[in-house]
């Protein structure tokens, strides 16, 4: 479920765009059948077609975005790269030469319905998958330009290809299937045509809607329902039953549907939810796209879509029933009723709007009732748990947002930082206008100390949990996530986990020196951080060796992605941040290995991490290594014996 739920809210990247496109091509539809194609019709058209069609590439590379555990580009691009491998292999061009087919419409229909949702959706995993997997990849030297990220979309399109090959073979037997299925369907009358409601909807998740509609709206099986209502040529009391129940749920259900969401939602969310929620609302009821709402709770609540799709087949065959039909061009919405109401085939559409009034109560009722019993994660109501890329938090969360609420407000507001970084201890910030920092009250906020590097510069020293508020602070700046009221939250814990920092006992902690070199003055380090003991107190190394170890028995409390530093707690309780050089997070990893995982228990000399002194000389950094007690302020590290 939880899966579900993640993969909902990185629907909602995608699905944010389309309620405007789909208004944009039902406006340019409406004009074009009031007054013929003309330049405004063509643009406007032209303009949401060009998101509404490619919806199922948006949603590869959104899902592919949003699902990775830290959202970046490069899971982006991962996601576009599946989607043009499967959908190039599989276009009816690619295929017929798979065949050895002459001629490409003599390749199966099912390959014509390749590029959908649902495609989309899995190349997105896939493209999520693979950067988790491989964006630390380590290659020999000789293939260390395709290190790290830049394997990702190789490795992905290695998969992407099994993907097409499966499909190859699969999606005809299935697409097949349904088409034959539908001309059954059409035997039953009015409960067919329920029937076939119910799973419209319910193969919209998997594309393969388009299947069965294609056997009741063209001339697959005779029925041409479309066609026949468009042209006024059909029969009158017949032709448009497989459309017209699809007008009162698109125009009123749905939208009902959202106001219930609406209302459900949790106060402090209901802004972020208002947005999509109208929009899609609009979209629905003007245009009759549903998707922008559908897929809002498609995925964080199944039990409300099954509903749905099964109210969806009542309309269908309730409307088969009665003297009422209605026909489209575009979609079940307002614009093509107002088009379709003067239809020679069109029977009693008033009543369209009876039915529309019933299905509105009935989706507002049975959606508010069936959220609140079942406490159901519809958009605004998802779990508050810790997950650096969702915007909903609690708990230590919520503290991170407080503070990174606090940080934002003493560097000026979210306007005045043009850029944000972290380091293992820092935010790495540019700001607009360095006279807007204010240094007591980040102070007071949570922070170590403020560094003014000089023009724009402003570094904000917080500890280990860095990575935590400045990914609260980015969900700010994007209007994700909302401030957390609070008291100002003191000095931050100092490590990965949220316990709080040791009360200072001046103690002399002895260890085994964790690096080949000779010891030095931390003032010798050229950084006010480490140098000013701002992080804590401690000493430093000039190495002689390549190879960190643990200096006593402990648990890895923190490794980073760059390999640059390691944070360990001794089973003394004593929080210990080694940190390899000085600004050499700015190396990006190059010339550093990580040799631990996270939370492993080691024992004095087991090894944590290697690194290539000459490469940090030869970037212009120093290579002087702090070796740093983050929770006693007086403590004295004494080494007992060499690396």
């Amino acid at each position: 479920m939880k899966f579900l739920q993640r993969l909902g809210r990185s629907i909602m990247l995608p699905v944010a765009v389309l309620p405007v496109a789909a208004i944009l091509s039902g406006i340019g539809y409406w004009i074009t059948s009031a007054a013929g194609d003309n330049i405004a019709s063509a643009f406007l058209s032209a303009a949401g077609g060009a998101l509404l069609d490619n919806t199922a590439l948006l949603f590869a590379v959104g899902i592919a975005f949003g699902m990775a555990n830290k959202s970046d580009g490069t899971a982006a691009l991962a996601g576009l790269v599946s989607w043009l491998t499967v959908t190039t292999l599989l276009k009816p061009e690619t295929v017929a030469l798979l065949t050895g087919v002459g001629d490409v419409n003599e390749v199966d229909p099912a390959f014509l319905k390749v590029q959908n949702v649902f495609v989309g959706i899995v190349c997105g995993l896939i493209g999520a998958w693979c950067y988790d997997r491989f964006k630390d990849t380590k290659l020999p030297d000789a293939l260390s330009f395709f290190s790290g990220k830049r394997s990702v979309a190789i490795v992905t399109a290695g998969l992407s290809l099994v993907l097409a090959i499966v499909l190859f073979f699969l999606w005809p037997f299935v697409y097949g299937g349904l088409v034959t299925f539908g001309e059954w369907i059409v035997t039953l009358g009015p409960v067919g045509t329920g029937i076939y409601g119910f799973l419209n909807r319910l193969l919209i998740p998997v594309g393969l809607h388009h299947a069965l509609n294609s056997v009741f709206w063209f001339d697959v099986a005779g029925i041409n329902d479309l066609n026949n209502f468009l042209s006024g040529e059909g029969t009158y009391g017949v032709t448009g039953q497989y459309m017209t129940g699809f007008f009162p749920v698109m125009m009123f259900g749905l939208p009902g549907a959202a106001l219930a969401m609406y209302l459900t939602a949790k106060t402090k969310r209901r802004k972020i939810a208002y947005g999509i929620l109208l929009s899609g609302a609009i979209s629905s009821f003007f245009v009759g796209v549903t998707e922008p709402l559908e897929f809002a709770f498609m995925f964080l609540a199944p039990l409300l879509y099954l509903i749905h799709a099964i109210f969806m087949g009542i309309s269908m065959a309730i409307a088969a029933i009665l003297p009422v039909r209605m026909g489209f061009g575009f979609s079940g919405g307002f614009i093509d009723l107002v088009l379709g109401w003067a239809n020679p085939m069109a029977q009693n559409p008033w009543l369209i709007l009876v039915l529309g009034a019933f299905w509105f109560a009935i989706y507002f009722l049975v959606f508010y009732f069936v959220i609140k019993r079942f406490n159901l994660k519809t958009p605004g109501r998802e779990d508050d748990e810790i997950d650096a890329m969702d915007a909903a938090a609690s708990g230590p969360d919520d503290a991170y947002l407080a503070t990174a609420s606090r940080f934002l407000d003493a560097l000026g507001g979210k306007d005045n930082i043009t850029e944000l970084e972290n380091c293992a201890t820092r935010l790495r910030l540019e700001v607009a206008d360095v006279e807007k920092v204010d240094a007591a009250a980040l102070k007071r906020a949570g922070a170590a100390g403020t560094m003014k590097s000089g023009g724009r510069a402003v570094q904000v020293v917080y500890g280990l949990n860095v990575q935590f508020v400045k990914d609260a602070m980015e969900r700010l700046i994007s209007g994700t996530a909302e401030p957390v009221p609070g008291p100002p939250a003191g000095p931050a814990p100092s490590v990965l986990t949220d316990a709080p920092p040791a009360t200072a006992t001046g103690r002399r902690i002895r260890m085994r020196q964790p690096l080949q070199g000779e010891v030095v003055p931390l003032a010798d380090v050229p950084d006010a951080t480490f140098s000013e003991g701002i992080m804590g107190p401690g000493v430093a190394i000039r190495p002689s060796g390549d190879l960190v170890i643990a200096p006593a028995d402990g648990v890895v409390e923190g490794v980073f992605p760059t390999s640059h530093a390691v944070a360990l707690r001794l089973d003394d309780d004593t929080e210990l941040l080694i940190h390899v050089g000085v600004d050499t997070v700015n190396m990006g990893g190059d010339g550093f290995e990580t040799l631990v995982e996270k939370d492993a228990h080691v024992t004095a000399g087991t090894p944590l991490l290697r690194f290539d002194t000459a490469k940090i000389i030869a970037a212009g950094l120093s290579p002087l290594t702090p070796v740093i007690v983050l929770n006693d302020e007086n403590a004295e590290i004494e080494f007992t014996s060499p690396a």
